[in-house]
């Protein structure tokens, strides 16, 4: 893991090597190129949708399912099916869902059965299997307000057996009235220990609940709950790879339309990201004005940079990790990172998914969900499915996408 922790941090390897500076710099840097190297492959939608999306010539780019809400994150289960999580819409409700992606079509490329597994959840933004040390299987789902688990048997269309509470959250949601701001809730279990990440209560602010702005860390049942990283506005992308925990995180909207950048860490136990006292842009570490005179301000000097950033408002959500070995050659030794996108449409930030590789700028990867103004779908989640292809979620157009490497493409 160090070799490739260290790889990644190339990226940014002469910003650290220049050390921290709170001294301004001009521009915002771009993600290296658009559709420059990138074929368009023809989507046609229902209802008579249709537009290209552009990727790496060596895959090819299908609708899997589609008619979907506002679908979010994906998890395998132990039986080899697709679960995906439906948040319905984005008010603060209690109409989400699951539903069981199965039946796959190698010739059609989709899935002939979508099937409801849970209704009437509030804000199911995403969810994991876990066999425990007894050989129980389990079923976890971050809602706003709570963490629960149902026992899982393979084959299951529906839960075997009641629900268990794992944690509780704050629970007012998008009421202004309180200062609520985000929903969602992602969860990761790695190592026999739970994950979760709890986003804040608002855009900059200094948090009433010390599990704000934060990465939990707590056992299979939800005891012996602590802090693991602390900063961190909203961190809804999570990544277990080779030992280490990396997160995709949103920076504050206050400062303009070009910092702070939004950023990609490899987290540490312990460690304070900074928000939001402390904001990173153009690989440098600058303090937030609106908390200099704040008693509990942190040494933004003490705050790590960023593995690599993003441009301000692309909103980076979820993340896949290919290794070495994947036979999609455009991806090996890569993060695939999904860019929901700015709210600000004009700003034309995120609206693609971009690659990660050692030693290079963020490059674009799948881009044409924004084209002259107009949203074609708002990318999620990346989940690999077999070992030359995977999916995406865009939970704008309620689809989910099947990327692949046909057996004849060239290396």
């Amino acid at each position: 893991m160090m070799v490739l922790q260290q790889a990644l941090m190339a990226i940014v390897l002469s910003a650290v090597q220049a050390g921290h500076s709170f001294a301004p710099r001009a521009t915002n840097p771009p993600i290296a190129a658009t559709r420059s190297g990138l074929k368009p492959n023809r989507i046609s939608l229902s209802k008579g949708r249709s537009f290209n999306l552009y990727l790496p010539s060596e895959l090819r780019i299908t609708v899997a399912a589609q008619g979907l809400k506002r679908v979010r994150f994906m998890a395998p289960s132990p039986d080899g099916r697709i679960f995906v999580t439906d948040m319905h819409d984005k008010t603060d409700n209690q109409k989400g869902k699951i539903y069981i992606l199965q039946d796959f079509d190698t010739k059609q490329n989709r899935f002939r059965q979508v099937i409801p597994y849970l209704t009437g959840l509030r804000n199911p933004n995403s969810i994991t299997f876990h066999t425990d040390r007894a050989g129980l299987q389990w079923l976890y789902v971050a809602l706003t307000d709570r963490l629960v688990r149902y026992p899982y048997r393979n084959g299951d269309n529906a839960p075997s057996g009641s629900l268990q509470v794992v944690a509780q959250f704050p629970a007012y949601g998008l009421s202004y009235k309180y200062g609520g701001w985000h929903l969602t809730r992602t969860v990761l279990i790695a190592n026999e220990k739970v994950y979760v990440s709890v986003g804040s209560s608002c855009n900059a602010c200094e948090e009433k609940e010390a599990v704000r702005a934060t990465v939990l860390e707590m056992d299979l049942d939800g005891k012996n709950q602590q802090i693991f990283a602390s900063g961190l506005r909203n961190a809804v992308g999570l990544k277990w790879v080779e030992g280490q925990l990396f997160a995709t995180n949103m920076g504050s909207d206050h400062l303009g339309d070009d910092r702070p950048e939004e950023t990609f860490y490899a987290l540490k136990p312990q460690q304070n990201y900074g928000w939001p006292y402390c904001y990173q842009y153009q690989s440098r570490l600058y303090a937030d004005p609106q908390f200099q005179s704040s008693s509990k301000r942190v040494n933004c000097g003490t705050v790590p940079l960023a593995t690599t950033t993003f441009p301000a408002h692309s909103a980076p959500l979820g993340l896949e990790y290919f290794e070495s070995t994947s036979p999609i050659t455009s991806l090996k030794d890569s993060f695939l990172v999904a860019l929901h996108g700015s709210g600000k449409i004009s700003l034309g930030r995120g609206y693609r998914v971009i690659r990660v590789r050692p030693g290079t700028s963020p490059q674009d990867f799948i881009t044409g969900f924004l084209q002259q103004g107009r949203v074609y779908g708002r990318p999620v989640d990346i989940l690999k499915f077999g070992p030359a292809a995977f999916l995406l979620t865009d939970d704008d157009g309620g689809v989910i996408y099947y990327i692949w490497k046909p057996a004849a493409a060239p290396n």
